[in-house]
C-alpha cells in the first residue's frame, strides 16, 4: 500500500465508517424522517460524506487501492467508487454546508443515492448484515470503532 496516508485507525475502523455512511446516503426514508426533519445522532448529509471519504481518501484515489484491506474484491470497490463519485459531484455543487434539502433537489440525488444503496447492499451482505436495518447512530458507530 505504498503511498496510502499513515494512520492509526485500522482498516475495519474504515469500513465501518464507509459502510454507515454509505448506509445514510443510500436511504431516501432515512434521509426524510431523520435528516430533514433534523433529527439528533446521525449527523448530517456533510457529516456522512466526510465519514466516506475522511480516513480514506477516497476522494482522491480509487477505492481499488483498498481491495483485500477495506474492500473485499473489484466489484466491491468499483460500486464503492461509483457512489462516492456520485455524492463528491453533488457536494461540490451544492456546497458542503447546503441544507439537506439542497442535496434531496438536486437533480443526480437519485442516481447517487441508488449508487449508494448498490454499494451499501453489498458490503453489508459481505458482512453478513441485513441491509434493511435501519442506520446506527453515530454513538454507536464511535462505541463500535473505539479503540480497545
Amino acid at each position: 500500500m505504498g503511498g496510502m496516508p499513515l494512520n492509526d485507525m485500522p482498516w475495519w475502523r474504515w469500513r465501518s465508517n464507509v459502510r454507515s455512511a454509505l448506509h445514510m446516503l443510500s436511504d431516501p426514508v432515512f434521509q426524510r424522517d431523520v435528516w430533514l426533519a433534523g433529527a439528533d445522532g446521525y449527523g448530517d448529509v456533510t457529516d456522512a460524506v466526510y465519514r466516506l471519504v475522511e480516513d480514506t481518501w477516497l476522494d482522491n484515489w480509487s477505492a481499488e487501492k483498498y481491495v483485500g484491506t477495506i474492500f473485499r474484491d473489484s466489484q466491491e470497490a468499483a460500486l464503492v467508487d461509483t457512489a462516492v463519485l456520485r455524492v463528491l459531484r453533488i457536494m461540490h455543487q451544492v456546497g458542503p454546508d447546503a441544507p439537506v434539502s439542497a442535496y434531496m433537489d438536486h437533480q443526480g440525488w437519485p442516481d447517487a443515492v441508488r449508487a449508494a444503496r448498490d454499494a451499501h447492499v453489498r458490503m453489508a451482505t459481505a458482512d453478513a448484515e441485513d441491509p434493511d436495518a435501519p442506520p446506527r447512530t453515530l454513538e454507536v458507530l464511535h462505541i463500535m470503532t473505539r479503540s480497545a
